[in-house]
């Protein structure tokens, strides 16, 4: 029972979680009875409508580590009676962390001084787990544009394009990222 009480406190910090908006209310629902479909929107508006980005962050890094602290008591109890998680539960655990890493990159795109590093850092975390996931190859690719590493840019965003062709800002990207190799390009030869 321990082990749920934890999970239901991660679940109440992450409510603002844009991600898979159907897919947590359906999860949350099981466990809680008393979900309000008007308390997740109203988190959804504070946060990310209201663009408090900072405070969405804060949000997002406690849920981790509340959800780490609950796959860690996981862990830790074995098989003690009540404190261990089904398969179910614990990948419903990994889907919020992954959608909790992907939604702290969002964030952190939107600050006035972006730390790309840590952009790379939370999307390479959302690939190793969903390697087709599209928001975490177009974000990984435009960390990698800013921070100067064009081929691993164009490789991450041509991956976003060949899952969903027709966006805009993955083609800009691709056509700045291509730019900017020739031009790197172009003055290697000019150095020789």
């Amino acid at each position: 029972m321990a082990a749920l009480q934890i999970l239901l406190k991660a679940i109440l910090l992450i409510l603002a979680v844009p991600n898979s908006l159907e897919k947590k209310k359906c999860f949350f629902k099981q466990y809680h009875p008393y979900f309000e479909q008007d308390l997740y929107a109203s988190y959804i508006i504070e946060f990310y409508k209201d663009k408090k980005f900072r405070e969405a962050i804060g949000k997002y890094h406690r849920a981790l580590l509340e959800l780490k602290a609950l796959l860690l008591s996981q862990e830790a109890s074995g098989q003690r009676a009540g404190a261990a998680l089904s398969e179910e539960h614990r990948q419903a655990v990994e889907a919020i962390e992954v959608d909790c890493y992907n939604s702290l990159a969002a964030c952190l795109l939107q600050a006035e001084l972006v730390n790309y590093e840590r952009v790379k850092e939370y999307c390479l975390k959302v690939l190793q787990k969903e390697g087709e996931n599209f928001k975490a190859l177009y974000r990984s690719g435009v960390a990698f544009y800013h921070l100067g590493d064009f081929n691993k840019a164009l490789y991450y965003l041509k991956e976003a394009r060949a899952r969903q062709p027709t966006d805009t800002n993955v083609i800009r990207y691709i056509q700045l990222t291509e730019m900017k190799l020739s031009r790197c390009s172009q003055r290697e030869k000019e150095a020789l």
